[in-house]
């Protein structure tokens, strides 16, 4: 097994997770050879590591003997990691862009938002309007986002305070109207947005109208055709 360098001055949470990183399914004892540390401390941090959700355990059992253990790491341990899946989206949507008309490229946009609203049919139509909200907001963390909403005097307001669409919106401004159309197709209720974190703002903010505010509020983001 590879060893893991210290650059950086790693500490030894980051060095398992580094480990694991490049040897998944390593057993304790790899998992200390590769990191320089005890099978003890890796088990201390294993186990630290397991209750955040970053790593996952499986049994091995073999024909004769003890079954043994191997790690690995679970999604969010990965998610740790730097991705570069923006750079792909970037030029996957510019050649969308500079291959099809404009009117194909809303097409597609749309798409992508009904595809997402038809997988999720039959579980917010029957919901009072505040339920529809806490849907709203799980959907978007689904997605990616960490949202909340509350009540205001005019109506409602939906805060996301990170997007995962940021660096792609900031070159294709088409994808930062996705998470708006979401909000809108669930809620069934003009949408005006308030902020956006494109424009450099905090957060996006999402004002909603309802009992009879309507006429306050228009859906603000350019909707796809």
């Amino acid at each position: 097994m590879k060893s893991v360098s210290n650059k950086g001055k790693q500490s030894t949470r980051e060095t398992v997770l580094h480990t694991l990183k490049f040897s998944p399914r390593a057993k304790i004892e790899e998992i200390a050879r590769a990191a320089n540390v005890s099978p003890v401390t890796v088990r201390h941090h294993l186990n630290s590591l397991q209750a955040d959700g970053l790593v996952e355990v499986e049994s091995v059992r073999c024909k004769v003997g003890r079954p043994y253990y191997t790690y690995s790491l679970s999604e969010a341990g990965h998610e740790l990691f730097p991705q570069k899946y923006y750079s792909l989206a970037n030029r996957l949507i510019e050649e969308i862009k500079n291959t099809l008309p404009p009117e194909t490229v809303n097409q597609i946009f749309a798409g992508l938002v009904q595809r997402i609203i038809t997988r999720h049919e039959g579980e917010f139509e029957n919901l009072t309007f505040e339920e529809r909200l806490d849907y709203v907001v799980t959907l978007l963390e689904s997605e990616g986002f960490l949202a909340r909403w509350e009540k205001t005097e005019d109506g409602y307001q939906i805060i996301e305070y990170s997007c995962p669409y940021l660096s792609v919106g900031q070159i294709h401004e088409e994808v930062c109207t996705l998470d708006t159309h979401i909000i809108l197709s669930i809620l069934g209720e003009p949408v005006q947005q308030k902020s956006c974190m494109l424009n450099g703002d905090n957060c996006c903010e999402f004002t909603v109208a309802v009992n009879g505010n309507e006429e306050n509020l228009a859906y603000s983001s350019p909707p796809f055709q």
